[in-house]
């Protein structure tokens, strides 16, 4: 019998302060909503900040772990793992940034291999820094989301990554416009899709990220598992970027 392998969801961005944690703790939180067991996994390994905006303990990290495989210490992902609810698992990102560079790609690989017959999803959050570690990411993923807003070099860092997805023929990445981090300047989705090259897969409406934003981080929670959140036209939107992997 064929094992169920969970899908890889990679979110990432070609500059920082494009909404990327934001969108990977909602997209776990629409998985959530669905009954789908998802880990996410913080590979953002600087800056990452997944269990600091969910409140969670990080006793252990994406660091330990690995050294405790190089070191043959390794038993089972319960000690590495923090539980944010029934559904959603996170992986820490090092609590040291200097342990950053100990870190190697093919440990990287080593726990994906694990992780996809463990769940059901994982999910990616990592920088926009390309070195070995986030090429294997992007060569294990299933599917690669990249968030973006409507700041001009921010689009035209998009149009040379979109070039060089096209030069390395793959097609397994698609674009969120994040309209919620609009800076002064403004385009269309379709001058979005003139200036990069490429269409944009979905928009995160201006409104989405709503006034309450700041209480949400504070007590930790997951804005879209607030159901008013959720039916909103940006959940809606998180929604069907998760429905349309799942078809995949």
């Amino acid at each position: 019998m064929a094992l169920n392998k969970a899908k890889v969801i990679t979110v990432t961005s070609v500059k920082g302060g494009t909404g990327k944690t934001t969108t990977v703790l909602n997209l776990a939180g629409v998985l959530a909503n669905l009954n789908k067991k998802v880990v996410i996994l913080d590979l953002d390994l600087y800056s990452g900040s997944v269990a600091a905006s969910l409140n969670l303990d990080k006793g252990s990290d994406i660091f330990t772990m690995c050294e405790d495989m190089m070191n043959n210490r390794f038993q089972t992902f319960d000690k590495y793992v923090a539980p944010y609810n029934e559904y959603i698992d996170v992986i820490a990102s090092p609590l040291d940034p200097r342990n950053v560079n100990k870190i190697k790609a093919n440990y990287i690989e080593i726990i994906l291999s694990r992780l996809i017959l463990k769940y059901e999803y994982i999910i990616i959050d990592t920088n926009h820094i390309i070195d070995n570690l986030n090429l294997v990411v992007l060569d294990q993923s299933d599917t690669v989301l990249y968030t973006i807003t409507n700041d001009l070099m921010d689009l035209k860092n998009m149009k040379t990554m979109v070039s060089i997805f096209k030069d390395m023929q793959l097609n397994n990445f698609k674009i969120i416009l994040n309209e919620a981090r609009l800076n002064n300047t403004s385009y269309s989705k379709e001058d979005v899709k003139s200036l990069i090259g490429a269409p944009v897969d979905y928009v995160l409406p201006k409104n989405f990220y709503n006034k309450n934003i700041e209480k949400f981080v504070f007590e930790g929670k997951i804005m879209i598992l607030d159901k008013s959140i959720a039916s909103s036209k940006g959940g809606s939107t998180l929604e069907k970027i998760i429905k349309d992997i799942i078809k995949e």
